[in-house]
């Protein structure tokens, strides 16, 4: 398994997380992947074999070679068909955004085609990007793309930016009334504002954010007790806990913890 991620240009810092690759033979590859809402928005080019998507229903589709997945507000589980070759551009929580040709809340738990997004310029950088002879190739070409597509002046939301970093920085432990107060919005604002900007609302990517806090603590260290964690982390207590956990992973923490939890953080690993 080769995973391995890159920095952004400076200029696209503010809107772009990273990128990211991921290599897996085929005779070594998992049955059955987990991928866990992390609160970005990716566009993802397959240029090994294709994935499947296994769909709430249970209900199983052929993701594109290229597509954009919106925000995830549940587990999303895809399965490799052979040799796996990704190359994945990680958007910061609203870094999609002037890049969006249609609203962002449209694209809640679902991939669209570059070509849906883009049209014939979409077709265009599937086609160079599948066709690259390396990542730093893909990584100038994606670049020239998202530059081409900027208008000369980016108009940032500065409170929507400001909202997302705190949320960040406490890990998603400040409740919606903390937030508004922090940043001089009123709630209702907040959430409109973060609906268009991100596609979830402040709660939800709060929710997020303290999950995958959790998930690297489970990786990182030996926990010795699951209600420890739970308050650690500032869930009101264990039920509370394995509720939130079930509702983004689809399993409880007991049964998550292994190799599921690995390649979960590998598929939404940003760092």
């Amino acid at each position: 398994m080769n995973h391995k991620t890159f920095e952004p240009h400076e200029d696209l810092a503010t809107l772009v997380k990273c990128y990211w690759t991921l290599e897996i033979p085929k005779e070594k590859a998992p049955k059955k992947n987990t991928i866990v809402p992390d609160g970005c928005i990716k566009m993802i080019f397959h240029y090994g074999d294709l994935y499947k998507h296994y769909n709430e229903n249970g209900k199983i589709f052929f993701l594109p070679k290229s597509f954009v997945i919106g925000q995830l507000t549940r587990p999303y589980e895809v399965e490799p068909t052979g040799e796996t070759g990704t190359f994945f551009v990680c958007f910061h929580p609203n870094g999609f955004l002037p890049f969006a040709t249609f609203p962002i809340k449209e694209m809640e738990n679902t991939d669209v085609s570059l070509e849906k997004l883009f049209g014939i310029d979409g077709k265009e950088i599937e086609q160079k990007i599948l066709n690259a002879e390396s990542t730093a190739e893909r990584i100038n070409l994606i670049e020239t793309f998202l530059f081409k597509r900027l208008a000369d002046t980016i108009i940032i939301d500065y409170i929507v930016k400001s909202t997302v970093e705190t949320i960040l920085t406490a890990n998603g432990q400040l409740s919606i009334n903390e937030l508004s107060k922090q940043n001089s919005i009123n709630r209702r604002q907040l959430l409109r504002k973060f609906s268009s900007a991100i596609g979830l609302s402040p709660k939800q990517l709060s929710k997020t954010i303290r999950l995958q806090a959790t998930l690297k603590i489970l990786l990182s260290k030996k926990v010795d007790s699951l209600t420890d964690l739970a308050y650690e982390n500032e869930y009101f207590d264990q039920a509370h806990f394995i509720k939130e956990f079930k509702e983004f992973t689809g399993l409880t923490p007991k049964e998550f913890y292994g190799d599921n939890l690995k390649m979960s953080l590998i598929f939404n690993s940003t760092e």
